[in-house]
């Protein structure tokens, strides 16, 4: 699934390009996504102007002339890429915005757990239960403890609360977790004070390297280019059981907690 660095990646490859872009028209393919797609979307979208992109933690957020946003989550397999707007249809083409100048954006998902919907930004329900943005200048330790205070579940479990901080997934909370040297299972209440601040910046280090290597290709992520990302190459722990650390050598672990897989070394993280 793509999380906040891919999100990301996508937001800042496609803003430069459709900032100002005027939607044509709009076709769907298929509707049935994760929420069926409205019978109003098309004419409700076609016509207007694309006056910014923002994110809300894995979801993209198109600011329209007007009042209306286009709220857009990539579900699990979900990519957006920019094409000429003649370019064929391919496989699980499900949405296609045709832009000016001969350009399009198209929504592609194989697996069809994506969303796409255009609404009042207040009626945007969505964005409801998503948590603070670490990567948001204000982000720090005092962003971070209230959300573990008293809190008995492991610290890996909160970080992929979307609720409680938005965007980050699986891979990236292994990969955070290791380079703050705390162990996955670790109960977030016991975390100390010292231990809360090297997690707050490490998040951001990691987010941040993240996104500047264009995100994690591990299945099939690819940005608004169709160019894959490159941080997949320098994972620490996420994926490499019984491969040995690339800090002490200590074969990496593979735990399951809350149905997902967990990797950690056992000497560098305590």
């Amino acid at each position: 699934m793509p999380e906040l660095p891919e999100v990301e990646t996508i937001r800042r490859s496609l803003l430069p390009r459709l900032k100002g872009a005027v939607v044509r028209s709009v076709t769907v393919a298929e509707r049935r996504l994760r929420r069926g797609i409205a019978r109003d979307f098309e004419a409700r979208l076609s016509g207007r102007r694309i006056l910014d992109i923002g994110r809300r933690g894995k979801y993209l957020l198109f600011d329209l002339d007007g009042e209306d946003q286009l709220l857009v989550h990539l579900g699990m397999s979900g990519s957006l890429e920019l094409k000429r707007s003649d370019a064929p249809d391919e496989a699980h083409d499900h949405v296609r915005l045709v832009l000016d100048r001969g350009r399009a954006v198209v929504f592609n998902d194989p697996r069809r757990f994506g969303l796409m919907r255009i609404a009042h930004r207040a009626d945007l329900t969505e964005l409801e239960n998503v948590g603070p943005d670490p990567l948001a200048e204000d982000w720090s330790a005092d962003r971070l403890r209230p959300l573990v205070r008293g809190r008995k579940r492991p610290i890996k479990n909160l970080l992929m609360d979307q609720a409680l901080l938005g965007g980050i997934g699986n891979i990236y909370a292994n990969e955070i977790l290791f380079h703050a040297g705390i162990r996955p299972t670790r109960p977030a209440r016991t975390l100390r004070q010292r231990e809360l601040e090297t997690l707050a910046h490490v998040t951001q280090l990691v987010l941040a390297d993240a996104v500047r290597l264009g995100g994690s290709s591990i299945s099939d992520f690819r940005d608004s280019n169709g160019r894959p990302g490159y941080f997949q190459l320098q994972l620490a722990v996420y994926d490499r059981a019984g491969e040995p650390c690339r800090r002490c050598a200590t074969p990496i672990r593979r735990i399951v907690l809350a149905g997902r897989s967990s990797f950690y070394c056992r000497r560098c993280q305590r």
